[in-house]
């Protein structure tokens, strides 16, 4: 089956889940529920609960547990690690075993996450307005926002552009998107990241908007080439993901020289986010 994986936020608190396109269901970790209903300070404390619950259902005889799978989601290192998950109906019966103020407010978040999802696949112009209201809980800056939507919608054909040439996703667009990126910024995905101190953070959400703008040239740039030439799979595309980000490359030297100094930033997230407004004295 095609999945999707993607962070959900409830209350400021993130919650991981993956969007089946065959069954077009959403699967919830369970961890992540029962760390945001029982409040819980980390992932090891929200684990050891589900650990306890799952055990007491089980020994109940609940179905429901039994049916639950697991699914690989990313875990705090970064690493992909089968997790326990459900899907909304698994979940509703999870919850009620949870004794939790927030769980009838959880339930009517998760039927608008269910409900939302099917709206954006009528119409795709949703996803990009949910994600400018994610952006701007967060607290970018409008500006920044509008740049980052614009360099989701390049990504996007860019990765479209790899699917018809049979480039295969996981590792191969992880490849190409190193050799676009190292041949612009002079890093690969993990050095930039390493550069601007980066752990698990999404590197994009961290770019300075000259940063945004060049990596959208690089990866526009290797989509038209690609249209062009018709490269056929994985080893014709290195060539063609090395020549547009050449062309970033070049713009990149440019401006420096006007500039006089490098335009490849330290910067990260922090330092796009909107002050947060003082507490009113008590």
């Amino acid at each position: 089956m095609s999945q999707k994986e993607a962070l959900q936020i409830f209350e400021q608190r993130k919650v991981r889940t993956v969007w089946d396109d065959k069954e077009e269901k959403w699967y919830f970790s369970i961890v992540d529920v029962c760390g945001v209903l029982t409040d819980s300070k980390d992932a090891l404390t929200a684990r050891k609960y589900w650990n306890k619950l799952k055990q007491r259902l089980k020994e109940e005889g609940n179905e429901t547990v039994t049916n639950c799978h697991q699914l690989k989601m990313k875990a705090s290192d970064g690493k992909m690690r089968l997790t326990d998950v459900a899907d909304t109906e698994q979940l509703f019966r999870i919850i009620q075993s949870i004794p939790s103020p927030k769980a009838e407010p959880f339930k009517q978040w998760m039927a608008q996450v269910a409900a939302q999802r099917i709206d954006q696949m009528q119409d795709p112009e949703l996803s990009i307005d949910q994600a400018i209201i994610d952006y701007k809980r967060l607290g970018y800056s409008d500006a920044w926002i509008n740049q980052r939507i614009k360099s989701i919608e390049v990504r996007k054909e860019l990765t479209d552009e790899w699917k018809r040439t049979g480039v295969q996703e996981g590792l191969e667009y992880a490849s190409l998107t190193d050799i676009i990126t190292r041949e612009w910024s002079g890093f690969t995905t993990k050095q930039y990241k390493h550069f601007k101190g980066l752990k698990k953070e999404n590197l994009r959400d961290n770019m300075t908007n000259l940063e945004i703008a060049l990596n959208m040239l690089a990866e526009a740039s290797a989509t038209e080439l690609s249209k062009q030439r018709d490269p056929k799979g994985f080893r014709q595309q290195t060539k063609v993901a090395k020549d547009g980000g050449s062309v970033a490359k070049a713009a990149r030297n440019q401006l420096e020289s006007k500039l006089g100094h490098s335009i490849i930033s330290p910067a990260k997230a922090n330092d796009f986010l909107l002050p947060e407004e003082p507490e009113e004295e008590k």
